[in-house]
């Protein structure tokens, strides 16, 4: 039987894995480290830098090239589909490759695996193949990275929120029934798309990690800040990982009884 730790690591910040990930994390015969290409070699090393800080020499460590996502299938789900089964094939052999059958595999996760993360899918994908048993270990989500960057509280009082994604917002707008939206997920800067009046928006580029950048205020007057921040970032490390809160203005500072 093999067991599959799917490890929270938080937003990169080594100091953001739990005593629980790093026990288990200790306890593992191999970890599994996804490549991206070159503009993604520092998550990567991330992973690379929490795994030389915890485990020994009798840990395998094995890196694996991600597949790439076929974007011409014009159906969203189904070419994510087939990605997630080609992700799952890979997982599939080199746990074969690695393990006689039975033994600890460890796979890092960003942030935390039940929020917009995939790798719960991908994980009952391999679970049709082999026998699989599972285990998640919580981690810091970049929304929590956020709203404690910028010291607030992710919802009003007494009041709903929604986590939705940039596509999502671009496709549907400001979902109903809510004054606050995080939005994750976001390549396009989808906040563009909206009516900046009576909006504030908190934002983070690598919320959590050493190199954190926090803008915030009146959407209309931030957005601009925000989007030649994150091309300046872009271009000095080669990715950015973003999220940002979204408040209707008529919220913000509003004493509710």
């Amino acid at each position: 039987m093999i067991d599959l730790m799917l490890i929270g690591i938080g937003t990169g910040n080594p100091e953001h894995v739990t005593a629980e990930a790093a026990r288990l994390l200790a306890s593992a015969d191999l970890v599994l480290i996804p490549e991206k290409g070159e503009d993604k070699s520092d998550l990567a090393q991330v992973r690379r830098q929490i795994c030389g800080s915890i485990l020994t020499d009798s840990t395998r460590v094995v890196s694996f090239d991600l597949p790439v996502r076929d974007e011409a299938t014009p159906d969203y789900l189904a070419r994510v589909g087939d990605w997630h089964y080609a992700i799952a094939q890979i997982w599939a052999r080199e746990i074969r490759s690695n393990l006689d059958g039975s033994g600890k595999v460890a796979f890092l996760v960003w942030g935390d695996p039940s929020l917009y993360d995939s790798t719960l899918r991908i994980a009952e994908r391999v679970a049709s193949v082999m026998p699989l048993r599972v285990k998640v270990v919580p981690g810091i989500t970049s929304l929590q990275a956020l709203t404690a960057a910028h010291a607030i509280p992710v919802n009003d009082l007494g009041k709903p929120f929604t986590v939705t994604t940039g596509r999502q917002l671009r496709d549907h707008g400001w979902p109903d029934g809510v004054d606050t939206i995080a939005v994750m997920l976001d390549g396009q800067c989808s906040f563009q798309g909206l009516a900046p009046d009576g909006v504030h928006i908190w934002w983070s580029g690598y919320a959590g990690m050493h190199n954190e950048i926090n803008l915030s205020g009146p959407l209309e007057d931030t957005a601009p800040r925000i989007l030649a921040a994150r091309a300046a970032a872009r271009a000095q490390h080669g990715w950015i990982m973003d999220i940002y809160l979204m408040r209707r203005q008529a919220q913000v500072g509003e004493i509710n009884d």
